[in-house]
């Protein structure tokens, strides 16, 4: 259907109704982010008890641990056609089914073997969710929360890691490790139900060519908009575009935006978060740490900390604008790497400086949350128009999943041949190299419509001059003809 055959705007929802329908995309979302983190960290305690029961090597215990990072990657491939072709919500029911299948799967798994292949397929769910949850987040809740939607699923995603370090806790006791690894299960076959009672986004309809029915899920997501008006928007912007394939991403004028998702995918893992969540016990060991707290209590207090600013950034993000936030993140990570270099070079640890090295790895944690972990999920949804907005959510997380695969394959071998302090020092080097790449790259897209951030990269990276508006005293400018605000597209 094309922009000319659009009729007079229906009614309208109530305020209260749009409102009500916009929480409900946000919060299924945070929901599959709550699964995704949960069963990302539930094998950190659950492989402590299953390589005894297994007799597992350590060359099993590392591909149990980086069989689903290769499985993410997979997902990750695949999940942009995937959304574009089934949409987003359909996307979004096959993750919820996968959760909750191959985490039961892997609970009652006979052996190694089946528990690797469960985790590799409970894998390319994951690979899928992390395209596909932020894009349906993003495509249906206003510009002005937008930042602070999509930055909500990085706090489901935290707090799902810091309650598998309480239920790992909890059930340790007794060497539960199926229980810890299963317990998802239920969630993820519950959130399916108002998943199968929601919409697909308004943006996705378009380009499927449903323009009525994007009309009237845009009415009932954002009521501050004239819903033809966007919908219109949105269908100008797709017949502008061609493609949507990887290839397309290498061609002017985003090939600008491909080389930032890129780059800040792979930095946003090659700095080391993924070092302190997969093998915070070695580190807070070489700290002198030991016993059950060494296992879960200290790690659950420094995810505690990355809720905690995860939840700040939300509140700031549509208000202080995404660069901030981004840039403060990887800063303060930069700091933090510098003190555990200089903590971890002064040689044999104890007393207070045991306990600075400890509000080090806190203090990075929760700055990689605040900008890298929340800012990520916004720039993966906003960076790119329609037709390529899933395609480049692919490309970027594949980058981050390749550097958190090389992180959880080489790290701790590199700590073991390098040493600690030389190990922290190389990740600071990598933390400022981001630092820089980010205030390059990063435009700023607070406010602004997902058709409008498009304008940047082809201005060259540049915010267009807003259009001039003739004044009375302009010529042929008479009375209320005076040119209204250009409509972005």
């Amino acid at each position: 259907m094309s922009i000319a055959t659009l009729s007079a705007t229906p009614p309208p929802p109530s305020s209260k109704t749009a409102h009500r329908t916009g929480r409900m995309f946000a919060l299924t979302g945070a929901v599959v982010g709550v699964i995704y983190g949960y069963d990302t960290g539930s094998i950190s305690g659950a492989l402590v008890f299953l390589s005894k029961d297994f007799h597992l090597t350590e060359t099993e215990k590392g591909l149990v641990n980086s069989i689903l990072v290769f499985g993410s990657i997979v997902g990750a491939l695949i999940g942009g056609k995937l959304a574009d072709a089934l949409g987003r919500k359909a996307a979004m029911l096959i993750v919820a089914g996968s959760y909750a299948v191959f985490v039961a799967l892997s609970a009652v798994a006979p052996n190694v073997v089946v528990l690797d292949t469960v985790r590799f397929l409970l894998g390319v769910a994951i690979g899928i969710s992390i395209v596909a949850a932020p894009l349906y987040v993003a495509e249906s809740t206003p510009a002005r929360i937008r930042g602070a939607s999509v930055a909500a699923y990085q706090v489901a995603t935290v707090a799902g890691i810091v309650l598998t370090y309480f239920v790992n806790w909890g059930l340790s006791g007794g060497g539960h490790w199926r229980w810890m690894l299963g317990l998802s299960a239920i969630p993820a076959a519950l959130v399916m139900i108002p998943l199968l009672r929601l919409p697909d986004t308004p943006r996705w309809y378009v380009f499927k060519g449903r323009t009525e029915r994007a009309v009237e899920v845009m009415a009932m997501a954002d009521p501050d908009v004239d819903p033809r008006a966007e919908v219109a928007s949105v269908e100008a912007a797709l017949a502008e575009e061609s493609g949507g394939s990887a290839r397309s991403l290498l061609r002017k004028p985003y090939a600008r935006a491909a080389v930032f998702v890129v780059g800040l995918g792979f930095f946003c893992q090659i700095t080391g978060i993924n070092a302190v969540t997969y093998y915070s016990p070695q580190i807070f060991e070489e700290m002198g740490f030991t016993g059950s707290g060494q296992n879960f209590l200290l790690p659950s207090f420094v995810q505690l900390a990355s809720l905690a600013a995860t939840v700040l950034a939300i509140l700031i993000i549509d208000r202080l604008g995404r660069r901030v936030v981004l840039l403060c993140g990887i800063g303060t990570m930069a700091v933090m790497l510098a003190v555990l270099t200089a903590v971890f070079g002064a040689g044999e640890l104890q007393g207070a400086t045991t306990w600075v090295g400890f509000a080090a790895i806190l203090l990075f944690t929760a700055a990689f949350n605040f900008g890298f972990g929340s800012l990520i999920w916004v720039y993966a949804s906003e960076a790119f128009p329609a037709q390529l907005r899933s395609t480049g959510a692919s490309v970027m997380l594949t980058a981050d999943l390749v550097a958190n695969l090389l992180i959880a394959q080489f790290f701790p071998s590199v700590m073991a041949w390098a040493g600690a302090a030389r190990t922290f020092a190389g990740l600071g080097v990598l933390a400022l190299a981001a630092l820089v790449f980010a205030s390059v790259t990063a435009p700023e897209t607070k406010g602004r419509q997902l058709e409008e951030i498009q304008d940047f990269w082809r201005n060259g990276g540049r915010w267009p001059a807003p259009a001039a508006v003739p004044t009375s005293a302009s010529p042929g400018a008479h009375g209320n003809s005076a040119v209204p605000p250009t409509t972005t597209s």
